[in-house]
């Protein structure tokens, strides 16, 4: 038997365990410590370019394409999402390739010795881990998805040489404030001194942030006012755009078609556009990245047992709205809604926009999130909100109660006809779930809180 001091060493497995249980401990806004951890491991961030993407919905869409536009134009690329869907290497991919379990875990190794002097959060850990990553794999320019707000986000320890802020809604409210001028003005932390900024905020939210560009010197680009996107076809393939006043060719019109859905699409995509030709990739390379990007989970449709499976993870209200609005356009007739919600969000105005989507609601939970709504409290909320729709809700089925994904999951494919359509929607923790039931795929079993 060893002594104490002969203990073995840690595994590859022990070390990812340690920062999957990081996540327990919350977030801790603030950009002391992750300074810190980044100078400790070598400033990994300084040897690559760094875009910053913020925003309340969007981002995620708005950095997959700018990474495949730069990916298009031969640069080594970095992107960095939150959270995963299933595995934990698609939070850092270099030219589009989710990072191995043995290069997590060997920088984790690397990491952790500093992340546990210093008290670091699982999101701090998470963002040096990925900046040593991009490091090590030679990475020339690095798309950063920010997780929460912008200005503590541990991202924002990164200096940009282009940001770019989505639109601004209601989310995280606990946190980053109760109305949309203080988001925004979270949002706004991302922009910098002398460096170009790109967004699609409009009203009280684009006004602050306008009034922080100007402040800080940061030549601000509006997506509605000088540049502009109009969509010239809708389907389930995806869209085709015309976007105008690039910063290149003013005049010129440049054509794009992408694989993402829906309208609300667009802004996102006209963004990335706009943020590539700032970063000096060629149109050419543009139109091909834009063509390329895919972003899973988002009005993503499968095929499944003979029915189409949407799904979006629409967990806010602008996010079901457009989620909706994107049915009411491409499938008017779906059978049923699958919903699973996180119990800190804001069930009053995520619930409404979705509660006409689909005849019949089935209401589960995410198995691997502790942080999930109980099906039954789930039940309740949804009754509740159809009580309070005056009326404009004719859907009277009552909501079923699965325990789990792959019970929900079934329950939809019985109450769906053939060539039926079943949507998936109110978390990204339960789409990725059901996504690896769709695929018959297997994802990681670990916790899932951030």
């Amino acid at each position: 038997m060893r002594s104490p001091d002969q203990r073995a060493a840690p595994t590859a497995e022990d070390h990812l365990k340690w920062l999957v249980e990081l996540q327990r401990f919350g977030m801790h806004p603030g950009l002391a410590r992750v300074h810190a951890l980044l100078a400790a491991i070598g400033t990994p961030q300084r040897t690559f370019d760094v875009v910053l993407v913020a925003g309340t919905n969007g981002k995620g869409s708005t950095a997959s394409v700018l990474s495949a536009c730069l990916r298009a134009a031969g640069r080594r690329t970095g992107l960095f999402i939150s959270p995963h869907l299933r595995r934990f290497g698609e939070r850092a991919t270099v030219d589009g390739v989710e990072t191995a379990d043995a290069e997590m875990a060997a920088v984790v190794a690397l990491v952790r010795p500093h992340a546990e002097r210093l008290g670091a959060s699982f999101f701090e850990v998470v963002t040096a881990v990925c900046a040593l990553v991009f490091k090590r794999a030679g990475v020339k320019v690095a798309v950063m998805e920010v997780g929460m707000g912008g200005r503590l986000d541990a991202t924002n320890a990164f200096e940009p040489v282009l940001s770019i802020i989505t639109g601004v809604a209601l989310d995280h409210m606990a946190v980053l404030g109760e109305d949309v001028v203080t988001i925004a003005g979270e949002k706004a932390g991302i922009l910098r001194h002398g460096v170009p900024a790109l967004t699609a905020a409009r009203g009280r939210a684009l006004r602050t942030i306008e009034d922080e560009a100007t402040r800080l010197g940061a030549p601000l680009t509006v997506l509605g006012s000088g540049l502009s996107v109009a969509v010239t076809r809708s389907s389930w393939n995806g869209l085709e755009l015309s976007i105008t006043g690039l910063v290149d060719e003013a005049d010129t019109v440049l054509r794009v078609t992408t694989p993402l859905v829906g309208r609300h699409q667009a802004d996102n995509v006209a963004l990335a556009v706009a943020g590539a030709v700032m970063l000096r990739v060629p149109r050419e390379a543009v139109s091909a990245g834009v063509a390329a990007a895919r972003w899973p989970g988002r009005l993503e449709r499968l095929p499944y047992q003979g029915r189409h499976v949407v799904l979006d993870g629409a967990h806010n209200t602008q996010a079901a709205g457009a989620l909706a609005a994107a049915l009411a356009e491409l499938e008017p007739d779906c059978h049923v809604l699958v919903l699973g919600t996180s119990a800190d969000k804001d069930h009053d105005g995520l619930l409404p926009p979705l509660l006409g989507v689909a005849r019949h609601i089935v209401v589960t939970r995410s198995r691997l999130s502790p942080r999930a709504t109980e099906p039954e409290r789930l039940a309740a909320l949804v009754a509740a909100a159809r009580a309070g729709s005056g009326g404009r809700v004719q859907v009277d089925e009552p909501v079923t109660i699965a325990a789990d994904p792959a019970t929900a999951l079934a329950t939809a494919v019985r109450l769906t006809p053939v060539a039926g359509t079943i949507v998936v929607a109110g978390s990204l923790f339960l789409v990725g779930e059901v996504r690896s039931l769709v695929l018959q795929e297997t994802g990681e079993e670990a916790e899932r809180w951030q």
